[in-house]
């Protein structure tokens, strides 16, 4: 049954957001990747999430031709929705074989979308729908949608290799540090953690 005009309780009221999580646990990453394993296209678009910190706007736009021929250590340059700028993505050993596994299936045309469905290219909420499914699957507990795989990849880098906040802050074109640390969720837990030296 649909709702009625601001009753959606998926969408936030207006002046609020809702925020989504990165996926914290590697091995949810793990057994959403098992999950995935025998639909190519979906294991394609999660991989290549976590693995570009592009946002879903600028994946769904990528196409065929763009990544036909990519390898690992390659360079994938798209031009981002948001702010019309450029940016250039080394590719990864994982992103690279996800994306040949499922060229190699999909017969279409190098100026094709490379991510669609059965009614037409993927939507950024058909997106988000799929990726609540699969958190949902593996037993993740929060929210989760479209930013959760440039959440994830975001929080990896910082949490796993120490990645600078300026360096993040760069990656995702946010204005601020700040904002950055914001939009990964990981202050809270840092300042936590400070609290647990003892003198």
């Amino acid at each position: 049954m649909p709702f009625s005009k601001g009753e959606n309780p998926h969408h936030p009221p207006p002046g609020s957001t809702i925020k989504v999580e990165p996926i914290r646990d590697k091995r949810a990453i793990k057994r959403i990747k098992k999950l995935l394993g025998d639909q190519p296209r979906n294991l394609c678009l999660f991989t290549l999430g976590i693995n570009t910190a592009y946002r879903a706007s600028d994946l769904l736009a990528i196409q065929v031709g763009q990544v036909r021929h990519l390898e690992a250590g390659d360079t994938l340059e798209l031009k981002q929705r948001k702010t019309r700028k450029f940016r250039a993505v080394r590719i990864n050993q994982a992103a690279a074989t996800a994306i040949q596994g499922y060229v190699a299936r999909c017969d279409r045309a190098d100026e094709e979308p490379l991510f669609m469905g059965k009614r037409g290219p993927l939507t950024v909420p058909s997106v988000s729908k799929l990726v609540k499914g699969w958190c949902r699957d593996v037993g993740l507990k929060g929210n989760y949608g479209s930013h959760t795989l440039r959440k994830t990849w975001g929080y990896w880098q910082r949490m796993e290799r120490g990645t600078a906040v300026p360096l993040l802050m760069e990656a995702f074109g946010h204005a601020s540090q700040q904002q950055t640390m914001q939009y990964l969720g990981i202050q809270a837990d840092e300042i936590a953690e400070i609290y647990e030296l003892e003198l």
